[in-house]
């Protein structure tokens, strides 16, 4: 019907419109950041091409149409006063605005006649540099937030021994530093890896991610282990050679829980799950003990612990095992 086709018209997004949509999914930022973007355009092109001195400018877009103007505020001052590009006398303002009154501002329209092919020629590359900030921008908000967790990525490409992984819409650097030594890395391999820093820099965000990081032992524990993730289980401290062997001190902080179990699982299946990650990195796990020479001989487990000697002067310990555990120990 009638009735039917206008109502369908009015759902009909106008090619304004439509192109703002589509420019809104491609670079993934909100619509009012495209239609601030446009504005800061139009005004640095008016200054640019247009003796714009002393003005206070401002671009007025319809979000419908796309029909815009720039718009000068102008204060009314009393006449007698001298005109400015910021000022205008009270008769002249009346001229425009029958009731306006001193000391009030107007917004003058000064759009240019052929302001439209100008503003186009010379507006370009305002608009996708303020788009490239406001991506910049929402990368970085939502990357910061994630710093110490782990997150998955794909490795893309070997650039100065730096592997860069790719995490969805940000790329990420691991350098020689963070990477574990046994480790072979090759483009398409998906990785997780641990989130240990984000940076703004002028060229956007920079991500610094890890696998060598003794805190991603961390991250696995919480995912792997419930009760290290709820805090019933508490890790004390973390040593890791990474890519060789890594000790875990864990203490409960709860009556009847065995925190060493906890860890290790039933038939070691979440202490498995952990070892797989790292690529068969061994990690022991060892009972925390608020006495300092129990925890270095429970440090030291598998090897069994004879004596334990304090040195406090230089915070070391001399420990005697078993000649046959010498070098287990």
């Amino acid at each position: 019907t009638a009735a039917g086709f206008v109502e369908a018209s009015r759902a009909m997004k106008s090619p304004f419109e439509a192109s703002i949509s589509q420019l809104c999914s491609e670079k993934g930022v909100p619509r009012e950041v495209v239609m601030e973007a446009i504005e800061a355009a139009l005004i640095s092109a008016y200054r640019r091409n247009f003796n714009a001195a002393g003005q206070n400018v401002v671009a007025e877009i319809d979000p419908a149409t796309g029909m815009y103007h720039i718009l000068a505020l102008k204060e009314v001052v009393p006449d007698g006063e001298e005109e400015t590009p910021s000022r205008l006398p009270l008769s002249k303002a009346r001229a425009i605005k029958p009731d306006a009154q001193v000391g009030e501002t107007l917004r003058v329209d000064v759009t240019p006649a052929n302001f439209g092919r100008i503003a186009a020629q010379t507006a370009k590359q305002v608009v996708l540099q303020k788009l490239r900030d406001a991506e910049r921008k929402l990368v970085y908000d939502e990357y910061v937030e994630r710093e110490g967790e782990i997150v998955f990525g794909i490795v893309q490409r070997i650039e100065n021994r730096n592997v860069i992984v790719e995490l969805g819409r940000a790329e990420a650097i691991m350098p020689p530093a963070e990477q574990v030594p046994t480790e072979r890395y090759v483009p398409g391999q998906r990785l997780r890896v641990y989130l240990v820093e984000v940076q703004d820099t002028p060229r956007g965000p920079q991500l610094i991610v890890s696998r060598s990081h003794r805190l991603m032992l961390r991250r696995l524990f919480e995912q792997e282990v419930p009760e290290v993730y709820n805090g019933t289980v508490e890790i004390k401290a973390i040593a890791r050679e990474a890519g060789s062997r890594s000790k875990v001190a864990v203490a409960a902080r709860q009556e009847g829980i065995d925190p060493v179990g906890a860890c290790v699982g039933v038939r070691g299946v979440r202490i498995q799950n952990i070892v797989n990650e790292l690529n068969g990195e061994k990690v022991d796990i060892v009972p925390w003990s608020p006495d300092p020479a129990t925890f270095v001989a429970n440090a030291l487990s598998p090897a069994q612990a004879l004596r334990v000697e304090l040195r406090e002067a230089d915070r070391t310990a001399l420990v005697v095992v078993p000649d046959r555990q010498l070098s287990l120990a």
